[in-house]
């Protein structure tokens, strides 16, 4: 299946680092988060990639068009300069690169790659600013199994604020993180059906417009997943993911 990359956004919360590069190319450890991604998806066996281009797409290009398996593998340099690689990361990869728009929404980026999706009955899709050890088959199976044409991962909503309990005169009695809430979140992992097209509306937005239609003809599901997900959001989000890397504690790296 072909995997498209959402990769144009303009990263605006993360302006520590999305003023000079695009927010897929923040790294994680020394590696970009788009590359992290591509290797989950590569290690299910899904290396046909688009990749939906916008703010500063010529950095992106420019990484892939000048990556070095040697920069991030072990190798033995022979005399004369030949480099023998022990590992490779990118074997069987293939990678398209697609001008999307500096201002699209995800639907018009979407819309703009449906040529590459020619003949393609099923493709997955991510936003590109999260990780997850989300069992990829799994979803996929359960995708197919219920007749949808669309379906995306759902993920606790991150407990980042404080619950605050208190007596009816206002008298606190706990405060803390908020646990067991029910709400569930939108985590960025699609699976979608050559259909999706058919509800998408021009200028609209994926979820909004086209998913509502999709809720109305019974043809929307969720996967529910409680295991690993972080979204790359923040500059507290880079620095969460920088001290997993560090301490050997990445549960996304399921290749």
């Amino acid at each position: 299946m072909k995997v498209v990359l959402f990769c144009g956004g303009l990263g605006t919360r993360l302006r520590e680092h999305s003023e000079t590069i695009p927010k897929p190319l923040v790294t994680v450890g020394y590696r970009p988060i788009l590359w992290h991604l591509m290797r989950y998806y590569a290690h299910f066996g899904h290396r046909d990639f688009i990749l939906c281009l916008g703010y500063r797409g010529d950095l992106i290009r420019e990484y892939f068009l000048n990556y070095n398996e040697a920069m991030s593998n072990d190798f033995t340099l022979h005399q004369g300069g030949r480099v023998e690689l022990h590992h490779q990361d990118t074997a069987g990869w293939k990678v398209t690169f697609v001008d999307t728009g500096l201002h699209s929404n995800i639907s018009e980026r979407l819309v703009r790659v449906r040529e590459y999706l020619e003949g393609e009955s099923e493709f997955l899709a991510n936003y590109s600013d999260g990780l997850a050890n989300v069992p990829l088959e799994q979803m996929i199976d359960d995708f197919r199994s219920k007749q949808a044409i669309a379906s995306f991962v759902s993920v606790p909503s991150p407990q980042s604020f404080a619950a605050v309990q208190a007596s009816a005169d206002g008298t606190v009695t706990s405060i803390g993180a908020a646990q067991n809430s029910p709400m569930r979140i939108n985590g960025g992992f699609f699976v979608l059906r050559g259909e999706i097209f058919d509800y998408i509306g021009a200028g609209e937005e994926l979820i909004e417009q086209p998913f509502a239609r999709l809720i109305a003809a019974r043809k929307l599901v969720t996967f529910p997943w409680d295991g690993f997900w972080q979204c790359m959001d923040t500059f507290k989000d880079k620095i969460t993911f920088d001290r997993m890397e560090a301490r050997g504690d990445c549960p996304w790296k399921v290749w």
